[in-house]
């Protein structure tokens, strides 16, 4: 996987259409994580360092190609001010004079965040005639949301083809730990892949058996397999129908030489809510009223023990119903054993996805992983083998704009 970076560009006194994810959780107009501005601040600080003016394009929401002031961004300089540690200027419209006014006034390290991308239907639809208005703005194209790869838009993936383009720090470091994780990494890998249903993620499963030398299962999925193995899953959440499926991808494994893991006991509850009764139970012991809710105690302790045998692993969904107590032991444990290992340097660990950020956070162990990914469907589309358009841009020759 070859792409450029910023580190060798010389960018002084050019004007960078820096691409970042501000697509931010926000509520009673407050923004509620700041994970993903805060991680854009390296590739910022190392912009400004090397003199140049610095034009950021975003979206947030789905505005579907129209001005609606629900998903301006222009509430955003305040909190971009804070987190960057400079001030951020913002300018009413992504092309056209406004924007073309509002980078006129940068002086060298300066930044101007440009309004929602979105509200232009030739975003979405990767239009050469918006794309050429928005490369007019800029020298240099920095694409640093790996978070909006897996979109074939005029601001992830059109620009590459009309400006010199590069990767900004943050996607550089998302390529670099997913490649080690999977392309090239060091064995025995073991894939955890937890989450609801596997009609979600039979593209993932059937990618990762074939790759991996371990694929431990946990979460409502775990059911589908046992079911189609015979084994009674109660009331617990199943996708019966996906049965033939379920066969399908341990036939694959098998071929592969990569062994499913399944839980072998269970969290199980007759009602479900915080604090409620349980029973360990051997996986096979489910009653028919009972609802498996997480994995048992002798399923973490048969992982913690595999996982000391291994070098790398790729982590994506929960193995239980994290969110209500004590229900989310078998994720907590899981991801202790995992932190621990990664810890001593014994095992590179990346994990991305869906819930599974806030699943690592609740166990207290985020800062404990190799890398942790803040992409959702880009890190999916990545563990199902798939091309991203806005990483293979990034490897295509750029055209004068």
């Amino acid at each position: 996987m070859t792409f450029k970076t910023i580190n060798n560009m010389d960018l002084n006194g050019k004007t960078v259409l820096l691409r970042v994810d501000l697509n931010v959780p926000v509520q009673d107009g407050k923004v509620t994580d700041t994970t993903r501005i805060d991680r854009a601040k390296p590739t910022i600080d190392a912009l400004r360092e090397k003199g140049a003016k610095i034009a950021v394009l975003a979206h947030f929401g789905r505005p579907k190609g129209a001005v609606n002031p629900e998903f301006s961004l222009s509430f955003l300089p305040p909190v971009l001010t804070s987190s960057w540690g400079c001030d951020v200027a913002f300018a009413s419209d992504c092309i056209g004079d406004a924007a073309k006014d509002a980078i006129s006034a940068l002086a060298p390290g300066d930044v101007v965040l440009l309004e929602n991308v979105r509200f232009h239907k030739g975003e979405e639809g990767n239009d050469a005639a918006f794309t050429k208005a928005l490369a007019k703005l800029g020298d240099v194209f920095i694409n640093d949301a790996f978070s909006a790869a897996h979109r074939a838009h005029a601001s992830t993936e059109g620009l590459a083809h009309f400006l010199p383009c590069a990767a900004g720090l943050l996607m550089e470091a998302e390529l670099n730990a997913l490649q080690n994780a999977l392309e090239k990494p060091q064995n025995p890998v073991m894939a955890v892949v937890g989450g609801a249903k596997i009609s979600t993620k039979l593209s993932v499963l059937e990618n990762l058996v074939q790759k991996v030398d371990y694929l431990f299962l946990g979460g409502g999925m775990a059911n589908t397999f046992l079911f189609a193995q015979g084994q009674p899953v109660g009331m617990s959440l199943c996708e019966k129908d996906m049965a033939e499926e379920a066969k399908a991808i341990s036939q694959k494994a098998e071929a592969a030489g990569c062994k499913i893991i399944l839980p072998t006991d269970r969290i199980a509850v007759r009602e479900f809510g915080e604090n409620v009764p349980f029973e360990v139970i051997a996986a096979a012991d489910i009653a028919d009223d009972q609802e498996a809710v997480d994995i048992g105690p002798q399923t973490i302790t048969n992982i913690d023990a595999l996982l000391a045998t291994c070098k790398t692993v790729l982590w994506n969904g929960p193995m239980g119903v994290f969110e209500v107590k004590p229900f989310d032991k078998g994720t907590n444990g899981v991801a202790e054993s995992v932190a621990k290992y990664t810890k001593s340097g014994q095992m590179i660990s990346v994990a991305g996805g869906g819930d599974t950020v806030a699943a690592l956070e609740n166990a207290g162990v985020a800062d404990d992983f190799t890398y942790i990914s803040t992409a959702g469907g880009a890190f999916l589309e990545w563990l199902e083998g798939k091309t991203l358009p806005g990483v293979a841009a990034l490897m295509q020759p750029s055209k004068a704009a």
